[in-house]
């Protein structure tokens, strides 16, 4: 996965290659590559201009914004990952200089101009040999490996990892129940017997 941003001003932009896939390549990891990017490359050029922050990702927004400024749980630990902790430094740092930073939220697949050429970027960034995030997060999360139709995957808990458990915990359960809905459950091919039984059974 790439993340990569566009600078308006110079016309020009930057992208690279985002870590830990085996985490899931989830499409909010590539926002927040993206703003981490433009916000370092804000803070390499020493000026005091403002920057406006252009993202269609709203978890970018509502993630970074409850670390700034107050709150009723000023604290990290409910979001350990280094993407979004290097994104709230960038950010306080730039307010401890007096720089005003705005992050606007934009609708995403909408034909935007700025937003297809951010995207270009991450495309690019996928070939890239610049590989940023790449360290294990702070929280040491599991992963998960399974096979699937000669497919491996691999990811950290989430809704689909929790349901391949779930549906290996019902495949075991079968095998110490006997009622029309164990029998019709474990049969290799369909049968319309079991299956109106299936509908009767209450009992699994």
């Amino acid at each position: 996965m790439g993340a990569g941003y566009h600078r308006l001003d110079e016309n020009r932009g930057g992208c690279c290659q985002l870590g830990r896939g085996e985490e899931g390549n989830f499409s909010s990891r590539a926002e927040l590559g993206a703003a981490c990017l433009a916000l370092e490359e804000a803070k390499r050029k020493e000026d005091r201009k403002p920057r406006i922050l252009l993202s269609d990702s709203s978890c970018f927004l509502s993630s970074s914004q409850k670390w700034i400024g107050e709150g009723k749980s000023p604290f990290m630990w409910g979001n350990p990952d280094t993407d979004i902790r290097h994104i709230v430094q960038l950010l306080r740092e730039r307010i401890e200089q007096g720089l005003l930073t705005i992050l606007i939220k934009i609708k995403a697949h909408r034909g935007d101009p700025l937003n297809e050429l951010a995207d270009r970027w991450a495309d690019e960034g996928r070939q890239s040999e610049k590989i940023r995030w790449s360290l294990p997060t702070t929280r040491d999360r599991p992963i998960f490996y399974w096979t699937d139709y000669s497919t491996t995957h691999c990811s950290p808990m989430n809704p689909t990892v929790k349901k391949r458990i779930d549906f290996k915990v019902s495949r075991q359960q079968l095998k110490i129940h006997t009622g029309s809905t164990a029998n019709f459950l474990t049969r290799e091919d369909n049968s319309r017997d079991f299956l109106g039984k299936f509908h009767k059974d209450r009992s699994v």
